[in-house]
């Protein structure tokens, strides 16, 4: 199975108000496996940034002046996502942006859904650990995926990131279906070892009178030099 796990920057945080992409970062998953390819661009918005989203992700205008529009890179990044499941944490925020922009250019391409599947790792975090927390650093440090290089969001870097974190979340699953794990519980129980209920009993030696006698001569010599006294000696008075 082929997934792409995809993140994105963007001026702000709602492109009905005109905000607009201006870093996609994805990487390929296939059969479980990192392939080590990947698809990243920068783009240039033709508005300014909000300063908010500048103090994430560190991107400016001068920065991006330079850099191609959505649509001059649009047919690139759809042959790279085409077939594909697409694994976004909050994938709603991402979705509504790349269906935006897609909705701006004179292709064809009306949105994500005509090219993908779409898992959100948010939603099924929320439903792994119900009540905890479950952004992107939380879930790092949960499952133990290093995070320390992640001083500003980049959209790249937060997808190798979540790609890491969503191979340890699914771990050792065929499928993501929740529905499959009392299953696979059922099959664990049948495998527990039993032990044989005529099997001999394991022998266990006790002290003899000289080691209660050294064992005695210590918890006094404890009750002596200790302000509170040998609590072990009180304990064996209420006994």
């Amino acid at each position: 199975m082929r997934q792409i796990v995809l993140d994105t920057e963007t001026t702000g945080l709602d492109p009905q108000q005109g905000h607009r992409i201006i870093e996609i970062g994805c990487v390929e998953i296939e059969n479980r496996k990192l392939t080590g390819n990947h698809f990243q661009v920068y783009l240039n918005p033709d508005r300014e940034i909000d300063e908010a989203a500048i103090e994430i992700h560190g991107l400016t205008s001068e920065f991006l002046a330079d850099k191609p529009r959505f649509h001059q890179v649009e047919q690139e990044f759809i042959d790279f996502v085409n077939g594909a499941e697409l694994i976004i944490h909050n994938a709603p925020f991402d979705i509504g942006f790349l269906d935006y922009e897609l909705d701006q250019t004179k292709s064809s391409n009306q949105n994500l859904a005509q090219f993908c599947k779409v898992l959100d790792t948010l939603i099924f975090a929320r439903e792994k650990h119900p009540g905890q927390r479950n952004s992107l650093d939380a879930l790092c440090k949960r499952y133990e995926v290093d995070n320390t290089q992640r001083t500003l969001h980049g959209a790249l870097l937060d997808a190798e990131i979540l790609a890491d974190v969503y191979l340890a979340m699914t771990s050792g699953q065929s499928s993501l279906s929740l529905k499959e794990e009392p299953a696979r519980a059922n099959d664990a129980s049948r495998n527990i070892r039993k032990l044989d209920p005529n099997r001999p009993r394991i022998p266990v030696p006790g002290a003899n009178a000289e080691e209660l006698k050294q064992h005695q001569n210590r918890l006094e010599e404890i009750d002596k030099q200790s302000t509170d006294g040998c609590l072990w000696l009180k304990l064996e008075t209420k006994i």
